[in-house]
This record gives structure tokens, sequence and C-alpha cells, in this order.
């Protein structure tokens, strides 16, 4: 497997982690795509330009998971974008006063990357910020790629702020919202707004897990590491059981996403 810059995020207690995170935050859109695609170039599918990229990497395991996130920030093309992050007291924030820390959603691509090894599928999209614009071109222009998301067992985003919050929106069921609950202990705070996964999970069930960001879209933004490690330790333990079960959704139809 490639050594990347972005070191070994296999396990969240490793002893300067937290540095190796901050690498993520201090990267652009086209580095983060470049790390994964690198993963394993013989097999990452790669489709679409600026606002409509993505790239999608099928698991190995038979009851494998999509694991999603976003690779834009509100902040892309922005002079001083991406630029150096402090972190001190456990806690990430932009050293530039008018420009956010872009933790959503590096953050949650940094969180991707570090469940890589568990067999499971990735999606990494753009346009997300401007209104999922890749995760509908891809639900209207790739259907192959959108059966085979939905052939998952279910989808698993990380996009969502603060700590032990997950969201199924209009894409999860009484019996997938158990499941979390029981699996990982987050509670679900409303249904409101959504993010990719509500585009895409139109057979299975899907869920937005907290990644440990405050503030987002704002200079202030900062993520909090004990909170990013807390959900990956969380959901590492979870997601490398045998056995998954897979979890379908219901015929209704969708709602308007609001944002």
């Amino acid at each position: 497997m490639m050594q990347s810059l972005a070191g070994d995020l296999s396990g969240s207690d490793i002893p300067g982690l937290e540095f190796v995170l901050k690498e993520w935050l201090e990267i652009d859109l086209d580095e983060v795509f470049r790390r994964f695609a690198h993963l394993t170039p013989d097999r990452a599918v790669s489709r679409g330009t600026g606002d409509t990229r993505f790239l999608f990497l099928s698991g190995t395991r038979q009851d494998r998971v999509a694991l999603i996130a976003h690779a834009d920030t509100v902040w892309d093309g922005m002079l001083g974008y991406p630029g150096r992050v402090s972190y001190q007291d456990g806690v990430y924030t932009s050293l530039n006063p008018e420009i956010g820390l872009g933790a959503d959603d590096h953050s949650g691509c940094a969180m991707v990357w570090a469940l890589r090894d568990l067999g499971h599928s990735f999606l990494i999209l753009a346009g997300e910020e401007k209104g999922c614009l890749a995760g509908r071109w891809l639900a209207d222009c790739n259907p192959d790629i959108l059966d085979e998301l939905n052939q998952h067992q279910f989808m698993v985003e990380f996009d969502r702020r603060g700590s032990r919050d997950f969201k199924c929106y209009d894409v999860g069921s009484d019996a997938f919202r158990a499941y979390i609950e029981s699996q990982i202990g987050y509670a679900e705070p409303d249904r409101q707004s959504g993010t990719d996964v509500r585009i895409l999970a139109r057979r299975i069930c899907g869920v937005n897990l907290s990644v440990g960001f405050y503030e987002e879209h704002s200079p202030n933004e900062s993520l909090v590491y004990a909170d990013w490690a807390h959900t990956h330790q969380t959901v590492r333990r979870w997601l490398q059981q045998p056995h998954l079960p897979r979890f379908e959704r219901s015929a209704l139809p969708q709602t308007p996403m609001s944002r």
C-alpha cells in the first residue's frame, strides 16, 4: 500500500496521530482525491469534473458498508485556502482570521481514510456545499455506481457537526435507527436538512455521523480531536464486526432537502 503524506490513521490512540489529522486540514480538494485514487488505482472509479467529481472504490467484504465523505469546503478557491492550521489543547483552528478550517468535511475524508483497512467501500464526492452536485450527478447519470452503492448493507457518511449525533433524515427506518443507537450509542436530534447520503440511499438505509467540527462555514470553525477520535474508535469497533446486517428502506418518496 502506498505510503502517503497523510500517514496511517488506522488507530486513533496512536501517539502523534493528532498531528497526522492536522495534515488533512491543510490539503486541498485535488490532493484529497489524489490520495484516495492512489490507494488502488486499478480498481478506483473516478468520474466527473469540478463540482460533479466523485471517486468510488468497492470494498472486499461480502457484508460491506459504503463509507462516504465530501472533499469540498465552502472555502475552496478563496485566496489563502487551504492554509496553516493551529492545534492547541486538543482543538484545531485556522490561523487565517478570515478563512475557516475546512473541517466540514476534510475531517470526514480523514475518517474514511482511517477506516480504509476494514474492507468496506468508500465514496468521496465534490460539490456537496453547492447542493450535493456530485451526489446528484452520480444518482442521475451513473446508474451502475448508484446500483452498486445500493447493494451494500447500509451507508455511513461522516459529515455531521458536534459529538455523538447521528442523522438518518428520511433514509432511515425505525429498525435502522434502533440498530445505530445500540451499536454506537449516538442520538438523533432531529431529521432536518441533509447531505449526500440522503441523495444516494435509494434502496438501503443511510446515516450521517458526527466527526467533531463546530461552527462550520465560519472563520471560527474548530475541530475537537477527542470528538473525532471517539467517532473513529466507536465506528471501527462497530464496522469490524463480522456479519453486518442489511437494512432496506421503505419505498416512501423523499421530501425536498433544505440546506
